[in-house]
């Protein structure tokens, strides 16, 4: 499951003056897995909907977005007793109640089911798509993102909302339209709650269910008119020596 759709979050809120304005602080793990280097601690200060400062783990230093924010992130990142106690609260805040959610979640939660296959688009500058259908994945908050080469394609990619079957479970579709490179490697990447580590499955054109549906339309027309012809020719044969069989024979002089 990626950073991005796992938080565990902690707010604090301080209202103040008749006006309504207020602070709040937003403390957040995002993490995809319990291992440290997979989390991410941000650290967000508000001020009447604003966002002024953030501390951010990856960046390892505060960051302001306003004039004020600005001189608040330079004077803590020249305090090293300040920079020291937020770096270290990833591991100290984080990772521990990361280790909890996942031994409550996980038990709770239903692994996703993976399906690749090829279609023709129907208007598109590309002569290829692939669709990566993820089916009976509880929750319902995933990410599927597609590979190529091992690099994250962020182009030419639509996906639908996850969409509730009705008993519990749920499924969701991401399509890659694509112009095919000789030896190249397409994988869809699935990652979600129930999974330990991200869910990637390989496109492979040479298995029976890749080929594309245009063509698995023609063979189903093509089976369903040789299937209904000789139909129509075993109930002509049948009629024919019906009656056949029902002639009278008059002898001639």
């Amino acid at each position: 499951m990626a950073s991005s759709f796992l938080c565990l979050s902690l707010l604090f809120i301080s209202l103040s003056t008749a006006d309504g304005f207020k602070m709040y602080v937003l403390e957040r793990c995002e993490f995809n897995s319990t291992e440290l280097k997979d989390i991410k601690l941000t650290l967000s200060y508000y001020y009447n909907k604003i966002e002024v400062n953030r501390f951010d783990s990856d960046m390892r230093k505060f960051v302001g977005f306003t004039e004020y924010g600005v001189r608040n992130a330079k004077r803590w990142n020249n305090d090293p007793a300040i920079l020291a106690g937020w770096r270290a609260e990833k591991e100290r805040y984080c990772q521990h109640n990361i280790g909890v959610w996942y031994k409550g979640f996980l038990p709770k939660s239903a692994k996703p089911y993976v399906r690749l296959h090829s279609m023709t688009p129907a208007s598109s500058q590309h002569p290829a798509m692939l669709v990566c259908s993820v089916y009976d994945f509880y929750p319902s908050k995933i990410k599927v993102s597609w590979l190529r080469d091992g690099q994250e394609v962020t182009s030419d990619v639509t996906s639908t909302e996850e969409m509730a079957d009705g008993d519990w479970y749920y499924q969701t579709h991401s399509h890659l339209e694509y112009t095919p490179r000789s030896g190249e490697k397409i994988s869809c990447k699935v990652e979600h709650t129930s999974l330990e580590k991200p869910l990637i499955t390989d496109w492979d054109p040479s298995s029976e269910s890749s080929m594309p549906e245009s063509e698995r339309n023609k063979l189903a027309i093509g089976a369903s008119g040789l299937i209904l012809g000789l139909i129509l020719s075993l109930a002509g044969f049948i009629y024919y020596r019906s009656k056949a069989r029902g002639r009278i024979l008059v002898p001639t002089n």
